[in-house]
C-alpha cells in the first residue's frame, strides 16, 4: 500500500507549481503535507489519485505507475461534495451502487461505516439538515465504503470551526485505528499537522519542494490530549520558525 513520489515537478503553463519533489509515504501510516498556500500540496494530491499526469517525473502505487483514477487511492476534497436529494446513507452508497455492489453487502458495508463516522441516528437525513461538520462525516464515510488502501485527503476541515476541528481529527485517528491505512493529508494548519502526521514534510513556497522532513513515531492520542503536551507546543514552535524562514 506505498505511495511513492519519483522526481515530481509539475507546473500549469509557465508557472511552475512543484520542482523535484520525491518522497514515499510509507503503508499504514499518516503523511502530512504542510506548507504555504500555493506551495503545491494539493497539486500532489491529485498527482496521487490520478486526476493529472506530473510534468516530469512519476507517481507509484504498491509499486505500479499511477495512470489514473482508481478506488484504491479515494479522495476526500475541501468541501462535502454531496448530493442534495440523497439522504445521508443515500450519499455513502452511492460509490458502492456505481460499482455494482447491491443488496445487503451493500446495506452492511454503509451501516459498517456511518456507525464507525458517528451517522447512525442520521442516515435519513439531507445534507440540507445536516451540520458541517456531519457532512465532512458523511463525505468520509462515503469515502471509506469503497474501501481504499490509501486516504487522500486534502484539507477536509479548514472550513470547521477550532471548536469542531478536534473532534474531526480525532475521528481521523480514530479510523486510522481500526483500519490502519495509508493516508496522505494535506494541511496549512501546524497544530494539525502534529495531531495528525506519524511524518511531517514541510514545504517551501511555489516552486514547492520538501524543506523539513519530519518522522514522528509517536502512537496518536487524542487531539485535545496532545494539544496540552508541553513537548507538543515545542514541536510547534520549531515548525513555525522553519515557515517563517522559507
Amino acid at each position: 500500500m506505498s505511495l511513492e513520489f519519483k522526481n515530481i515537478s509539475h507546473g500549469y503553463g509557465g508557472l511552475e507549481v512543484l520542482k523535484d519533489v520525491s518522497f514515499k509515504a510509507e503503508p499504514g501510516k499518516i503523511t502530512v503535507l504542510l506548507g504555504p498556500s500555493g506551495c503545491g500540496k494539493s497539486t500532489l494530491l491529485k498527482l496521487a489519485a490520478g486526476f493529472e499526469k506530473p510534468v516530469t517525473g512519476s507517481v507509484c502505487f504498491n509499486e505500479s505507475p499511477v495512470t489514473g483514477p482508481s478506488v484504491e487511492r479515494g479522495v476526500m476534497f475541501q468541501t462535502p461534495v454531496l448530493f442534495d436529494w440523497l439522504t445521508a446513507a443515500g450519499n455513502v452508497a452511492f460509490g458502492l451502487k456505481q460499482a455494482g455492489v447491491r443488496g445487503k453487502e451493500q446495506q452492511d458495508r454503509v451501516d459498517r461505516f456511518m456507525d464507525l463516522t458517528g451517522l447512525a441516528d442520521f442516515k435519513d437525513y439531507y445534507p440540507g439538515a445536516l451540520s458541517g461538520g456531519m457532512q465532512q462525516r458523511a463525505a468520509l464515510a462515503r469515502l471509506l465504503v469503497m474501501e481504499p488502501q490509501c486516504l487522500l485527503m486534502d484539507e477536509p476541515f479548514a472550513a470547521l470551526d477550532a471548536q469542531l476541528r478536534p473532534k474531526m481529527q480525532g475521528l481521523v485517528l480514530s479510523v486510522w485505528r481500526d483500519l490502519r491505512s495509508t493516508v496522505l493529508f494535506v494541511t496549512h494548519d501546524v497544530e494539525e499537522a502534529l495531531v495528525l502526521g506519524h511524518r511531517i514534510l514541510v514545504f517551501s513556497k511555489r516552486p514547492g519542494h520538501i524543506v523539513k522532513d519530519i518522522e514522528r513515531e509517536l502512537e496518536k492520542k487524542d487531539p485535545l490530549d496532545q494539544l496540552a503536551d508541553p513537548d507538543f507546543g515545542k514541536e510547534k514552535k520549531n515548525i513555525l520558525e522553519i515557515l517563517r524562514d522559507l
